[in-house]
């Protein structure tokens, strides 16, 4: 079954957009994925294809309407989760991305102007995704990002799938240096461990640098990679 990501957006020209080109789009041409944009303004009532409206209660800015998003959501068919890029939605990471990546696709709402009634989330069992602490004028470009995340997971998209095991977040570890040629550049030479042709060496290398690197920035990373290693040296005792 091919993969569909299916994006509900009131600018459906901003897709595919990146996800046109390099290895994504390559998929998307080779049928190992297809993607499927719904203008949400298709399913306004009123002749100015309204989506939004006035915040209850007062406030700046406008929110998405739920009838009008929950027709278009309705209409657009599409399968896997339903999930909302916000702000204050769970901060997307490589297990989230493995796990959509494996069900037969997602359903992703292109939030716009001060956010969506609440009561359409509810509703809809809306999960919210977010991609850091930080604010984008729309959810598009978000949208595009977790896609091509989830994308390059897919058997048959990236060419040699090894890559994708030592890459940054596969261990739970961001990824080791990385070294080409010329083997000196402007005075700095590579180093000598990458040389040697000992593969073992190489291989504690990199993970004593993947290790460093992580501890030194992304605490939070170092903290759980370090938690999960004494979670499993406890099971094994156990045994």
């Amino acid at each position: 079954m091919t993969w569909q990501a299916t994006v509900l957006t009131i600018f459906p020209e901003m897709l595919p957009g990146p996800l046109a080109y390099s290895l994504a789009g390559k998929g998307m041409r080779a049928g190992l994925w297809q993607l499927e944009t719904v203008d949400i303004r298709e399913f306004a009532r009123d002749k100015h294809r309204s989506v939004d409206d006035t915040p209850f209660g007062g406030g700046p800015g406008m929110v998405m309407r739920p009838d009008v998003l929950d027709a278009a959501i309705a209409g657009a068919g599409g399968v896997g989760p339903l999930i909302l890029l916000s702000p204050r939605g769970r901060r997307l990471d490589q297990q989230r991305v493995r796990e959509l990546a494996a069900m037969p696709g997602v359903r992703v709402i292109c939030g716009r102007f001060e956010g969506v009634d609440e009561r359409l989330l509810e509703a809809r069992a809306v999960e919210e995704v977010s991609l850091g602490d930080f604010v984008l004028s729309g959810g598009e470009p978000a949208a595009i990002a977790m896609i091509d995340a989830c994308v390059r997971l897919l058997p048959g998209v990236v060419g040699c799938a090894e890559t994708l095991v030592d890459e940054s977040f596969a261990e739970g570890l961001l990824e080791y240096p990385q070294y080409t040629r010329p083997a000196l550049w402007r005075g700095l030479p590579v180093p000598e461990v990458l040389v040697s042709g000992d593969h073992a060496r190489i291989r504690k290398w990199r993970r004593a640098e993947a290790e460093r690197l992580t501890r030194e920035r992304r605490p939070d990373l170092w903290e759980r990679y370090e938690a999960m290693h004494e979670n499993n040296r406890n099971d094994e005792v156990d045994r």
